[in-house]
């Protein structure tokens, strides 16, 4: 009987199935595992600073102070600060704020007390 090329075909197989096996083993090399520390990110960060919300609201004041607002926004435009006019009651609010008691009541026992509400209409 005579052999066919088939069954030689799968010796051949073989023989490169066990070459590759025998190449992989020696291909892998221990891998070192690493622990990392990731560090835990608090609610602090992980929550969006939102901004604060404004609030809109009107006053009444004598014409002579509401000059003043105007008076130190120019000051400012010739520093090279452009202001808006919140921004400098702000700015006064804030400095109030750093006043301690005596210095705060010497500062609003200087202001004329004036009617609230809306000016009447001539």
């Amino acid at each position: 009987m005579t052999t066919t090329p088939a069954k030689k075909a799968p010796a051949k197989k073989t023989a490169v199935k066990k070459a590759t096996a025998a190449a992989k083993p020696a291909a892998k090399e221990p891998v070192k595992m690493q622990t990392v520390l990731v560090p835990k990110q608090t609610e602090k960060k992980v929550k969006k600073n939102h901004k604060e919300k404004v609030v809109r609201d009107s006053f009444t004041m004598p014409q002579r102070e509401y000059q003043k607002i105007a008076e130190i926004k120019a000051t400012c435009l010739e520093a090279g600060l452009h202001v808006k006019k919140s921004e400098i009651l702000r700015a006064g609010l804030k400095a109030l704020g750093g006043m301690n008691a005596a210095q705060l009541k010497q500062s609003l026992g200087k202001l004329e007390k004036i009617k609230t509400g809306r000016p009447k209409k001539h």
